[in-house]
């Protein structure tokens, strides 16, 4: 499979996704990309720092703009094991409260370290979850963010409902994500520099290449933004928009339960 291949965005009726560029059966997705996250929980932060030459702090950065977190608000933060939204949130906001959600325990556990380092644990809980099968009950949330998590997911529309049904009327989901470069010779480079140097880069620093090269071949798999945004809509969410970040490296995609 080349760089440029796109495949579907969620299960299809044959019982198979994808993970990367392979095909798999449904059901071994999530202990796939649980293998994934396991494996790269303490050199995650790092990594991100190194891959996107700490331009994600940026992108994180322009996220909490939009958000404009306040006082009083909860916000569930899925896929965000380490902390790195939850603790933005709460700078911005210090009368809030967080809940993050992830499958991956190991991840969860370097969060947890964190928010005891930085004097945050009174303000966080911590929890294992699927995505797709939230344990919150209905109408739980004033905000549900997820940071380049949602590629990750087994079946995509099935963890927007999940999305829709925990917020409150009146709350926003707010997703980050790697997307699609509207100018194909960029694109292309940034293709280059993807495949060609990330896997290697995971090898020397956190001796894992394999593990980034899925993580590389996910993003390439990942639909555009105007395909992600009417899924968006198709969960049920009004007044859908998305911003470019990058030149389109990332993209923010915002909806509000109506």
């Amino acid at each position: 499979m080349t760089p440029d291949e796109r495949g579907e965005t969620s299960g299809n009726s044959n019982g198979e996704t994808h993970f990367g560029f392979r095909t798999v059966a449904e059901k071994d997705k999530a202990g796939l990309v649980h293998g994934v996250f396991s494996r790269v929980a303490s050199r995650y932060d790092v990594m991100n720092d190194l891959m996107s030459v700490g331009i994600h702090r940026v992108w994180k950065t322009a996220m909490m703009d939009w958000l404009a977190p306040r006082d009083g608000q909860h916000l569930l933060d899925v896929a965000g094991g380490t902390g790195d939204i939850a603790f933005r949130f709460l700078e911005r906001a210090p009368g809030a409260r967080v809940t993050v959600c992830d499958m991956t325990e190991s991840m969860l556990v370097e969060g947890r370290k964190r928010a005891e380092a930085g004097k945050l644990a009174d303000r966080l809980a911590w929890v294992t979850g699927d995505a797709m099968a939230l344990p919150f009950a209905d109408d739980s949330f004033d905000r549900y963010t997820i940071s380049f998590g949602i590629r990750n997911v087994t079946r995509i529309p099935q963890a927007l409902a999940e999305a829709r049904r925990v917020l409150k009327p009146g709350g926003r989901l707010l997703v980050l994500e790697f997307s699609q470069m509207p100018v194909p010779m960029l694109q292309w480079l940034y293709d280059r520099y993807s495949f060609n140097v990330i896997p290697v880069m995971g090898q020397i620093v956190a001796n894992d290449r394999d593990s980034y090269q899925y993580l590389v071949e996910s993003i390439r798999k990942f639909p555009d933004q105007e395909t992600f945004a009417e899924m968006i809509r198709e969960a049920g969410f009004g007044r859908v928009q998305w911003r470019n970040l990058s030149m389109g490296i990332a993209a923010l995609h915002s909806g509000w339960k109506l």
